[in-house]
C-alpha cells in the first residue's frame, strides 16, 4: 500500500513541506481541522475572522499607544466576541481547530492565539506567535521592546519583563532559558507544535483514526526520522490501516536498533494476519 505524502488538497500544508516562506498559517490551521471535519468550510471561518478586522480597525487606529492598541484586539475578541480558555478546553480536540473555537467561544492557548494573530494582521498589525514553554502566546514589537497578548486568559497585555516572569513562575525556567523562547515562532514550529498537541490528546483518547491523520502529516515534517515512521506504522496498525502498517514496518525493521526488533516483528505479524482476515 502506498501511503499519500503528497497532501494534494492542501495548499499551505505543502508550501510547509517545501520550506516556503509564504505559508498563510491561518488556511493551514484549517487545513489540519479538515482532517477531523471533512466537510468543513473554510470559507465561514475567513469571513468571520474578516469581519472582526473590519470592526476593530477604526480602534486600533485611534489607540493612544501600542498597549492600548492590543487591549482593544482584546475587548473585541474576548470581551465582544467571548473568546477565552478554559481548563477542559485541553481534554476537547475541537479546542485545538480555530474554526471550532469561533464557534465555541472556547480554545486552547495556541488555537486563541491563532485567531489573535489572523485578526490582527487582516487589520494592519503584525502580531506574531510566540512558542513558550507551557503557553503559546502573541507578540508586538514595538519602540519600546516587545509586548506579548495572553490570549487563553482574556486577552491579558503583558510586557517583556511581566512574560518572563509569570513564564519563570509556571515553568520554573530560568530566565535566560526563558528568553530563548520568547522570539517569534515560524510556521513549521508552530504547526509541530499544533500536532503535538493533538497527539497526545488523541493517544490518551485512543482516537487512533484521527491520530492517524496527524502522525501522518509529523512524519511527512520528519522524512527519514525513524521515531515518526515507527509510530506512524503502529498507529496504522491501531488504526485497521493493516497494509500500510506492513510497508511502514518492514521499512522500519531496515533501520531499527536490535532491541527494537523484536516488538516490531510482533507488530508485522499482527498487521500481516488482520490484512489476511481481511482478503
Amino acid at each position: 500500500m502506498t501511503i499519500d505524502f503528497e497532501f494534494h488538497n492542501d495548499t499551505e500544508f505543502r508550501k510547509l513541506l517545501m520550506r516556503s516562506s509564504d505559508v498563510d498559517l491561518t488556511v493551514l490551521a484549517l487545513e489540519l481541522a479538515r482532517d477531523a471535519q471533512p466537510h468543513l468550510d473554510f470559507a465561514h471561518t475567513l469571513e468571520w475572522i474578516s469581519r472582526r478586522a473590519d470592526e476593530v480597525r477604526s480602534h486600533l487606529t485611534r489607540a493612544r499607544n501600542d498597549r492600548a492598541m492590543l487591549r482593544e484586539l482584546s475587548r473585541c475578541l474576548s470581551g465582544t466576541h467571548g473568546l477565552h480558555g478554559d481548563k477542559e478546553a485541553f481534554q476537547r480536540a475541537e479546542s485545538s481547530y480555530i474554526n471550532r473555537v469561533i464557534e465555541t467561544g472556547v480554545g486552547i492557548p495556541i488555537s486563541l492565539s491563532l485567531v489573535y494573530v489572523a485578526v490582527a494582521k487582516r487589520a494592519g498589525v503584525d502580531l506574531e506567535g510566540v512558542a513558550a514553554p507551557m503557553h503559546f502566546l502573541s507578540r508586538l514589537e514595538t519602540i519600546e521592546g516587545p509586548l506579548f497578548v495572553d490570549a487563553f486568559h482574556q486577552g491579558d497585555v503583558l510586557s517583556y519583563d511581566e512574560c518572563c516572569t509569570w513564564l519563570e513562575s509556571m515553568s520554573g525556567l530560568a530566565p535566560e532559558e526563558i528568553e530563548s523562547y520568547l522570539e517569534p515562532a515560524r510556521p513549521r514550529e508552530v504547526v509541530i507544535r499544533m500536532l503535538n498537541n493533538l497527539k497526545a490528546l488523541q493517544v490518551k483518547q485512543e482516537q487512533w483514526d484521527q491520530v492517524w491523520h496527524v502522525q501522518r502529516r509529523l512524519a511527512a515534517l520528519h522524512p527519514g526520522v525513524f521515531e515518526h515512521c515507527r509510530d506512524l506504522a503502529l498507529v496504522a496498525l491501531k488504526s485497521n490501516h493493516p497494509g500500510a502498517a506492513i510497508d511502514l514496518l518492514e521499512g522500519c525493521l531496515k533501520t531499527c536498533t536490535p532491541q527494537d526488533r523484536p516488538i516490531l516483528q510482533g507488530h508485522l505479524l499482527a498487521a500481516e494476519r488482520l490484512l489476511a482476515d481481511w482478503n
